[in-house]
């Protein structure tokens, strides 16, 4: 019963690895450095720029901000958009590293997973010896509100399903069904760059938000048409990119889901809402190691 698993043994990165970008909404330039750890480690995050250099565990009781992108944050301390990073993590089966910022914010790079998920490759993994958790949905559970819905099916493989509907000439409703293997999140899911309507990201600038976004960190498109010289990188990119998100949001359960999951226009607020119900349901599922 594989489901998509690259191990059923906690992995980590073979060596560290680093690069540098700017915040899409900061507009600070940042030094990112990605290290492997112990196992039973979990993924944290160190700012560097603060004396001490506290760190915070990116686990969803950490989560203090859904509104533009998923923070995380501690005693005073805040990391910003993390959801592109975390999803590389849980895409590629990373489950202990600790990863160094000297800033609040995440880099945006291209506005996808890409970047992160080649950078993770090219250190290489290192399979540890304790097993990997999993959350195991025995019954269904569904939270529906304001049109939008999140559910979890029982399932013997790992699967997202991902249902977006805009206003939008260019999007209008897109779906798409994945099951979730490092080399389809890679190939199908980690491009995948995040998108926004001109008028917003202008409404944004005004406000002292997005100063790092451009049409190098994200796809932007105006009433009628997309604003990138390129394109897309997929018909359905914007579809792709939610699930990316929605990825990186899921993998702060600190363990990965073996179910079926279906989304109707979520996002990282409503997302976030869904785990929060999802541990509560303690009647929907189990945890155990697979062998």
């Amino acid at each position: 019963m594989d489901g998509g698993l690259t191990s059923c043994y906690q992995r980590t990165l073979s060596k560290s690895v680093s690069c540098n970008g700017v915040g899409v909404h900061s507009g600070k330039k940042v030094h990112l450095k990605i290290h492997p750890a112990h196992e039973n480690y979990g993924i944290k995050f160190k700012r560097t720029d603060i004396p001490e250099s506290p760190s915070i565990p990116a686990i969803f009781s950490r989560v203090v901000d859904t509104s533009l992108a998923t923070v995380i944050g501690q005693d005073g301390c805040i990391v910003s958009t993390i959801e592109h990073l975390m999803a590389s993590f849980s895409g590629l089966s990373i489950d202990n590293a600790l990863v160094e910022l000297n800033s609040y914010e995440l880099p945006i790079m291209d506005g996808s997973a890409g970047p992160f998920t080649r950078l993770i490759k090219s250190a290489g993994f290192r399979v540890q010896k304790a097993p990997r958790f999993f959350f195991m949905a025995k019954a269904p559970l569904k939270l529906e509100k304001n049109g939008k819905s999140v559910a979890i099916y029982p399932s013997q493989e790992r699967r997202i399903t991902y249902t977006i509907a805009f206003d939008h000439p260019l999007v209008k409703t897109q779906s798409y069904s994945i099951l979730l293997t490092g080399d389809r999140f890679e190939h199908e899911i980690a491009q995948a760059r995040t998108f926004g309507f001109y008028h917003e990201i202008e409404y944004l600038k005004k406000f002292g938000l997005a100063r790092g976004g451009s049409l190098d960190s994200a796809v932007v498109l105006d009433h009628e048409k997309i604003l990138n010289p390129g394109g897309l990188r997929y018909p359905d990119e914007f579809v792709r990119h939610k699930i990316l998100d929605c990825i990186g949001d899921f993998s702060l359960l600190g363990m990965p889901i073996m179910g079926h999951i279906e989304v109707y226009k979520s996002g990282h607020a409503f997302n976030h809402e869904f785990l929060k119900n999802f541990l509560t349901q303690k009647d929907t599922w189990h945890t155990c190691a697979l062998s």
